[in-house]
């Protein structure tokens, strides 16, 4: 199963402190806009997103249809059917991908020790 990019999605209270903190590891803007309460950052191949009254709690995010850099892929599964081999697996969502629809959508799966799943399909 190729769920696509990974990134960490982080809750943040303060998004221009928390940008300054990172930027001092060594992150660098990659996208999003600070006035919405949302960044993107990047160390590397590491991406990590700031999220400011977004979430309620840190996730995991996956992006299919994107590689690292955010750009679309040529070939890659679908979230809705990602969402169906998941079902079939047995496992349960809390929110769901509409299976009526193309392009972008995603749902949210939560792990056994309650940590977010994001997955996240952007084209």
């Amino acid at each position: 199963m190729q769920l696509g990019a990974f990134s960490l999605s982080l809750t943040v209270k303060d998004i221009a402190a928390s940008a300054a903190f990172y930027e001092k590891l060594g992150f660098t803007r990659f996208g999003g806009d600070i006035a919405q309460n949302w960044l993107i950052l990047r160390n590397g191949d590491t991406v990590i997103g700031l999220f400011q009254g977004m979430f309620e709690k840190n996730m995991l995010t996956f992006n299919p249809g994107w590689n690292q850099d955010a750009e679309a892929l040529d070939s890659f599964t679908d979230v809705r059917e990602l969402q169906r081999e998941l079902k079939a697996r047995g496992t349960q969502f809390v929110s769901e991908a509409d299976e009526g629809t193309t392009g972008p959508a995603s749902f949210i799966v939560v792990d056994p020790d309650g940590n977010p799943v994001l997955v996240d399909q952007h084209v």
